[in-house]
């Protein structure tokens, strides 16, 4: 492995959940050395075990990184002290010693559980996970996304349908989507859904013909294509439509909406069923 040389800033961050709290201590050091370029910084989370920790501490030794660590756990905290004591590995523990004084001073002893901070903050946790789910479930990469969605979303080309995904995840819903394509058979799995959950996007053939040739002149492209023909798109708007009523979906049209209309429309129909 490569050794860190004198003017490089390596930093191992050992943590038993995400290691957000270490991260963002780390960030304010590290702006009092604005001149400091060189810097890596390695995570490594949900650490709750010897067997894991060690392989990390002994990597740090020999890169000649600092250590960081948000452990709860004890045994734990006091294998990383004897092994920085026993080798001189540079490390500081973010959590023990204030974990000692609280205690001390209120006579109230510590759950020692991991990640307490984000369970302390569910909505926390949920948003994260929704967004996990949205980026891994997008454009209907894995059809098994769609059973466990709360909302699914359908539409051709060009309805925003990835960006409403994120902003719906940013509100902890769990929100899959499918591109529309006639020569493209339908997952099963959409069939299967109740109709409250689908939302499938539309918008007048112009409008759509419009956004296509803006991102194409986006991406430096230009001359005729199917994907801004209209002929094509009144095709796949009318592929849509027939679609949408056989499933039974809620219909929203997304011309000249922004994300957060649309989104507004879409949880008034979640609220109202």
């Amino acid at each position: 492995m490569r050794r860190a040389n004198e003017n490089e800033a390596k930093i191992f961050v050992v943590s038993d959940s995400i290691g957000e709290t270490a991260q963002r201590v780390i960030n304010a050091v590290l702006a009092q050395f604005p001149t400091l370029t060189d810097i890596e910084i390695k995570k490594f989370p949900f650490i709750n075990s010897e067997e894991d920790l060690v392989p990390v501490l002994a990597d740090a030794l020999q890169e000649k990184a600092i250590v960081v660590t948000t452990l709860v756990d004890e045994g734990l905290n006091q294998r990383c002290a004897t092994f920085a004591r026993k080798t001189g590995l540079r490390y500081i523990d973010y959590m023990s010693d204030l974990i000692r004084m609280v205690s001390e001073q209120t006579n109230v002893e510590p759950v020692y559980k991991s990640g307490s901070l984000h369970q302390l903050d569910r909505e926390y946790f949920d948003r994260i996970e929704a967004v996990e789910f949205a980026v891994r479930y997008d454009d209907g990469k894995d059809a098994k996304g769609f059973l466990k969605s709360d909302i699914v979303i359908l539409g051709i080309s060009r309805t925003s349908k990835t960006p409403l995904s994120m902003y719906l995840a940013n509100k902890s819903y769990k929100v899959s989507n499918l591109p529309l394509i006639p020569e493209v058979p339908v997952p099963q799995e959409i069939f299967q859904i109740e109709p409250r959950r689908l939302i499938g996007l539309t918008a007048e053939p112009e409008y759509i013909m419009n956004v296509r040739q803006a991102r194409l002149s986006s991406l430096g492209l230009g001359g005729e294509s199917a994907y801004v023909n209209l002929d094509r798109i009144k095709n796949e708007l009318a592929f849509s439509q027939e679609l949408y009523e056989n499933l039974g979906a809620t219909v929203v049209n997304v011309k000249n909406k922004s994300i957060e209309e649309v989104a507004q429309c879409i949880e008034q129909h979640l609220q109202e069923k």
